[in-house]
């Protein structure tokens, strides 16, 4: 049955979905939303561990999956332990971390103040330091792709790497729901007017590869194992912890019940005040509980700086409270540090001079750092999630310096995601160069994208603001023979300059604070969850793939993050 474009009761047209097909959908996915914590916080004026009241609003989302080829999801799954591992091994990497980002910490200051601390913690020989290099590391990353065809891919389209997220990964507990909720309506209405929505979306991102359909087993939404991967990985660092101070452990580990008298150890979540993402932040913290029985405390970097104590001869972070708290004690000892705040500059508002005291936040990093806890992320790893990291790693043997003799084929692997990156610092090569070029003087300011430092969605560079960036921070001389030569200015250190990645457009059906925002062509990003556990002397003791998400937003939206408030979770349809 053809469905025509017809309006529904919200005043929007949806082609191939009835009126009352979408009406079903709305009323489905909203109670589905409120039964099942798909939602996020409304802002409001209160800390980060309030108790006053708050309400709640349906999360951004997608009303129904997006299509995706299942060969190049599965591609995605399989990079994320071969990322995990490389991630780990650049945090161990000191000199590549000084060369890659020298250009970068002398313009700017955030980075410069993360490269500095790791000096000092990581690459000193003081002995107080050695608590931090003893730590282990814990890493929930998350590895974000674009579907992209090339002209040489013969029209097949393949996952690129966007960016590769080290700290504050987010979304994983709401991006679990989505997918549950995508699959029950794809489910319960796909013979009730979605066949034709459906179809034509697949058909948009397969072609003609759309009549090679996958298994009955395998089409469809997916399960994510988010809310059970992740979980476990926190657990595995902090069993090892407790293990090594004597202390008692999650109940996984947990041989004498009569152990539960002891005031166990906790996991510090650090959190941004005024945090509006909290469902998915606890979303984690109860699965930590159901799943482990591990306590969970949220503090933001202000209140660590207070209330968390750091002992200097054995390296154990201590809580203290004022009264006996929730768990009945004085002092509540910290196994692991998970940041979800800390990864931008406005987390730090008092600034960076801790000379004086007055860079309370910085200290309170500092302090976290310099102790026995596992940390999610350490320095290391925070720093091997930037962009300049990136760009470095696609130059020629770059990654192969991580993955030697036998391991080869597992850098091979990790170099068929990587898009062109180019450097804009001191290290340009003539590559590099090319490429700006053909931004300034070739009309290909829509080719590509200018990206700096950071994290969280809302800084980077597209279309003319790119090209006039450029031209705002270049030297133009013309030579003998007429050709234009290039200086760049130091002040584009702190930038890498991108390929811009053209996914397959297709329709989407947008959903914000409870209400369609609208329908049109949509792009969509997937983000492959990967969680490690490696010893403070390099052993990795856990490393698995750990769930997904996928966001969709509108085609003509540059930007993509979902808590700026440019993108909507989705999940994908494999086909």
């Amino acid at each position: 049955m053809t469905t025509d474009s017809t309006t529904s009761s919200t005043g929007i047209t949806i082609p191939h979905l009835s009126p009352t097909t979408l009406a079903n959908l709305v009323d489905y996915t909203i109670s589905f939303s409120a039964a099942n914590g798909l939602q996020v916080q409304q802002k409001s004026e209160r800390s980060a561990t309030s108790t006053s009241s708050s309400s709640y609003i349906t999360a951004p989302i997608s009303l129904l999956p997006q299509a995706y080829p299942h060969g190049q999801f599965q591609h995605g799954l399989a990079l994320s332990t071969p990322f995990n591992l490389l991630v780990d091994r650049i945090s161990r990497n000191g000199k590549f971390l000084q060369e890659t980002l020298k250009g970068v910490r002398d313009v700017d200051e955030f980075t410069g103040m993360l490269l500095t601390l790791y000096e000092a913690i990581y690459l000193s020989d003081g002995y107080s330091e050695q608590h931090a290099k003893g730590a282990d590391r814990l890493g929930i990353l998350r590895s974000d792709y674009m579907l992209h065809c090339s002209q040489a891919a013969d029209n097949e389209y393949s996952i690129k790497q966007v960016e590769l997220n080290t700290i504050a990964s987010s979304f994983a507990g709401l991006a679990s729901s989505v997918a549950k909720l995508h699959s029950f309506l794809t489910r319960r209405l796909g013979e009730e007017g979605l066949e034709e929505f459906l179809d034509v979306n697949e058909r948009a991102v397969m072609g003609d590869s759309s009549d090679d359909i996958v298994d009955d087993g395998e089409r469809g939404v997916p399960q994510s194992l988010a809310m059970i991967r992740l979980p476990a990985a926190m657990a595995v660092a902090y069993d090892r912890y407790c293990a090594r101070f004597n202390i008692g452990s999650s109940n996984n580990n947990s041989e004498n019940k009569s152990d539960a008298a002891v005031i166990k150890p906790v996991i510090l979540f650090v959190v941004q005040p005024n945090e509006t993402n909290t469902v998915d932040q606890r979303l984690l913290e109860f699965a930590l509980w159901d799943n482990h029985e591990i306590p969970v405390v949220r503090m933001s970097l202000g209140e660590i700086h207070k209330r968390v104590t750091l002992d200097e001869a054995s390296g154990r972070l201590t809580i203290q409270n004022d009264d006996q708290g929730d768990c009945g004690a004085v002092q509540q000892e910290v196994a692991v540090v998970y940041f979800r705040a800390g990864y931008a500059p406005t987390d730090y508002p008092s600034g960076y001079n801790t000379a004086d005291g007055s860079g309370i936040e910085w200290l309170a990093r500092e302090r976290l750092e310099r102790g026995s806890a596992a940390k999610c992320p350490n320095l290391g790893y925070h720093l091997a999630g930037t962009k300049k990291v990136q760009q470095e790693l696609a130059r020629r043997g770059a990654v192969e310096q991580f993955f030697e003799g036998d391991e080869g084929d597992v850098a091979a692997q990790i170099r068929t995601a990587f898009a062109g990156l180019y450097s804009l610092g001191a290290d340009a090569n003539e590559e590099d160069m090319e490429a700006v070029k053909d931004v300034l003087f070739n009309d290909a300011k829509g080719q590509y994208v200018l990206k700096p430092q950071r994290e969280g969605g809302g800084y980077n560079y597209y279309g003319e603001n790119l090209a006039n960036k450029l031209k705002e921070n270049c030297t133009i001389t013309v030579d003998d023979d007429g050709n234009n030569d290039v200086s760049l200015s130091p002040d584009l250190s702190e930038f890498i300059l991108m390929e811009r990645l053209f996914p397959p457009q297709q329709r989407a059906i947008l959903l914000r604070n409870g209400q369609v925002e609208g329908t049109g062509m949509s792009i969509s990003e997937l983000g492959c969850f990967g969680a490690i556990v490696s010893s403070g002397d390099g052993e990795v003791v856990h490393n698995e793939y750990a769930g997904f998400l996928l966001r969709t937003k509108f085609s003509g939206v540059d930007e993509g993050g979902v808590a700026s408030g440019f993108a909507t979770l989705s999940s994908p349809y494999l086909c």
